[in-house]
């Protein structure tokens, strides 16, 4: 039987990681078939969309503060996932300086994935971010990242993967920071390759009819107006009209407070000028149909706008079991042959993607 890569989740959110890590569901007429992986634990601060993600998975996304969470309560695990904030990070005048973090308990919570890895000693470790992390603190916060997971006990590559390279109608650049105890499944470790530059997926495939739109998605005529009045009226360097032929620009979490003047990309279509409905943002994100949105219309903007899309974690994912593969060790934790049928029994419940 093959080994089943057991998978701890950190900052969960509503799932993008777990669901791009797990593989099988459709996006786009395109199936991403199931990886080895079965997520044995999940956790988030946020409690409304913590229900998102337990109507979507057969595990529950515990509601918990990180800084409180024992390493004793935590599965044994192979792969460790987060996407950590990094609002908070400030760079500490010592010599050699130091990273540290400002008032803002956020900063502290990336040192608490660090705890864990200390503790739990994953095979591998996944980390996303954006791609501002690399120029925060005028550059010097980044390499003091990657200096704390070495410290950690792993060996770390990174790179800035766009999203509309790998089949999701969206420009979103993150960073990606993959660590391995091992250094052999390191070696062997690469990034996956784009693989949709040329031909990128766009927004006409994953916009709903207009006549199907409520009218609460609309702006009105006085928002607009009051935008034509400003200097961005022909160009809307802020709030970017977008072109249906392109994939989106980055959508953020705040589409549920996003106007024509905000830097949220936003839809003209036959003059009228719209918001993207929750469940065109999960589309732009990579989300499959069957990825049910429970939560109230701001909850479902900020968890999707703050995801990870599933499309790139999978690619990722992909890589990483081909590392691991190619140097298999008997360290790596293994699931016993019911555990692998559960898996099953415990994945999303797709339906056929209706073209």
């Amino acid at each position: 039987m093959s080994k089943v890569y057991k998978v701890a989740s950190f900052f969960t959110g509503l799932g993008g990681m777990d669901l791009g890590g797990e593989g099988d569901f459709d996006f786009l007429g395109q199936h991403y078939k199931k990886n080895p992986l079965k997520t044995v634990y999940a956790m988030d601060f946020d409690k409304p969309i913590c229900d998102i993600y337990n109507a979507n998975f057969g595990i529950e996304c515990q509601h918990k503060d990180i800084n409180l969470v024992s390493a004793d309560e935590i599965p044994d695990h192979d792969i460790l996932t987060g996407g950590f904030p990094c609002q908070s990070f400030s760079v500490v005048a010592q010599n050699p300086k130091r990273l540290g973090y400002k008032d803002d308990k956020k900063g502290k919570l990336f040192f608490e994935m660090c705890r864990i890895l200390k503790e739990k000693k994953p095979a591998v470790f996944v980390a996303e971010n954006v791609k501002g992390l690399l120029s925060a603190n005028k550059g010097e916060a980044f390499p003091l990242v990657i200096q704390e997971f070495e410290n950690a006990g792993y060996h770390v590559k990174y790179k800035v993967l766009n999203a509309s390279h790998f089949g999701v109608p969206q420009k979103r650049e993150r960073v990606f920071i993959v660590g391995f105890r091992d250094k052999q499944a390191y070696d062997a470790f690469e990034f996956p390759e784009a693989v949709t530059v040329d031909k990128p997926r766009i927004i006409k495939e994953i916009i709903d009819p207009e006549h199907t739109i409520e009218d609460k998605y609309y702006f009105s005529e006085r928002a607009v107006e009051g935008m034509k009045a400003t200097k961005h009226a022909k160009t809307m360097n802020k709030g970017r009209a977008q072109d249906v032929n392109l994939p989106s620009n980055t959508v953020g979490a705040h589409l549920a407070k996003v106007s024509l003047n905000s830097t949220d990309p936003v839809l003209c279509i036959d003059g009228r000028y719209r918001m993207f409905t929750p469940r065109e943002v999960a589309r732009i994100q990579s989300f499959p149909e069957s990825f049910k949105l429970p939560g109230s219309r701001t909850t479902n903007y900020k968890a999707l706008g703050n995801a990870v899309a599933p499309v790139v974690m999978w690619h990722v994912t992909q890589s990483i079991i081909t590392a691991l593969k190619a140097v298999e060790s008997p360290k790596t934790a293994q699931v016993t042959e019911q555990d692998a049928v559960e898996i099953v029994d415990e994945g999303l419940k797709l339906e056929p993607l209706v073209a």
